[in-house]
């Protein structure tokens, strides 16, 4: 099912496009082969698959341009985002909003424009799959269709990003998006060494609860605990699902210490708050936290998970409902 385009929210627009998880990513061969293939077949020197953030066009593949982003203020693509349909510019020499554009008048010299918006299925434009010419053209009806195809080709593999970031149950990051965050964190350590910690989460006698009141209480158990982390957590910590009844959470900017504090207000939130399992039907639970700041010698995300385990360990030794960490 999809919605009608919705161009009067810019809120909601910039919420649905960060949702995606897709802003400043690494290339990806999905995308790029998108733009070669558009290239190819419309005979463009350029083209773009284009996203509007609040003040930029980032450009998550690009074919012919040099730059990676532009202001927005000065992107083709802001109007594109702002259709329903296609937006043409035959000739931005003879369109008076295009005429000065630095875009036009310098690099990359932009003469003629195609941009197909791309809609999220809840009906926002998050960009555009844009091809540019640096001649006068007029874009035929057959050309339009095919791009327009291509645009939906990207929309597809942008929710199919999205869905393999989140585990399907809980809409925690999946164990691959996490780690991903993780190595992000570890590379800004090693340029900047900036500090940040891992946190990770076991749930009490999971299996008990599970035998005891069956796998469909338990799954309501799992998602309860990840709402209860998203109300809690700050906005930049990051909360991950594992595998099983085991969690984690990435802190950027945020010491072992720092890290302590912040993992007792979790705990304590778990345990305070019996989850719903049922009308008028509650099941208090509890989990253990082990904590790891980064250090030298963590070079991987399967070297920080290890050195986290060691303290979540501690804390199931040492009687479960408790925080430890590394040393």
């Amino acid at each position: 099912m999809s919605f009608p385009t919705i161009v009067d929210d810019e809120p909601a627009r910039l919420a649905a496009l960060h949702r995606l998880a897709v802003l400043d990513s690494d290339p990806e061969p999905a995308f790029e082969n998108v733009i070669a293939l558009v290239q190819s077949v419309l005979r463009v020197p350029m083209a773009a698959v284009s996203l509007l953030d609040e003040h930029r066009q980032w450009f998550k593949a690009r074919g012919g341009i040099r730059a990676h982003e532009t202001p927005r203020d000065i992107s083709f693509c802001t109007h594109a985002i702002r259709q329903d349909e296609a937006f043409i510019i035959p000739d931005a020499r003879l369109d008076p909003r295009f005429a000065e554009n630095p875009l036009v008048t310098g690099e990359p010299g932009i003469r003629s424009y195609l941009g197909i918006p791309l809609r999220s299925p809840d009906g926002y434009n998050l960009g555009a799959l844009c091809v540019i010419d640096t001649e006068p053209r007029t874009f035929s009806e057959a050309e339009i269709s095919l791009l327009g195809n291509f645009a939906q080709i990207v929309i597809n593999e942008m929710e199919l990003r999205r869905a393999a970031q989140y585990d399907e149950l809980t809409r925690a990051h999946s164990r691959r998006a996490f780690t991903d965050r993780l190595e992000q964190e570890i590379e800004r350590h090693r340029r900047y060494g900036t500090p940040a910690s891992l946190v990770l989460i076991d749930v009490d006698h999971f299996k008990a609860v599970n035998d005891t009141h069956g796998h469909p209480v338990g799954d309501l158990v799992l998602s309860g605990i990840v709402a209860l982390l998203n109300e809690v957590r700050r906005p930049s910590d990051v909360v991950g699902r594992l595998g099983g009844e085991e969690f984690a959470m990435l802190l950027p900017e945020t010491d072992s210490a720092e890290a302590m504090l912040a993992a007792d207000r979790y705990r304590e939130a778990i345990a305070a708050n019996p989850i719903a399992i049922g009308p008028e039907r509650t099941l208090s639970v509890t989990a253990s936290f082990g904590i790891s700041g980064i250090a030298d010698g963590i070079d991987t995300p399967r070297d920080w998970l290890a050195c986290a385990d060691v303290p979540l360990y501690q804390a199931k030794r040492e009687g479960r409902n408790c925080c430890r960490a590394t040393l």
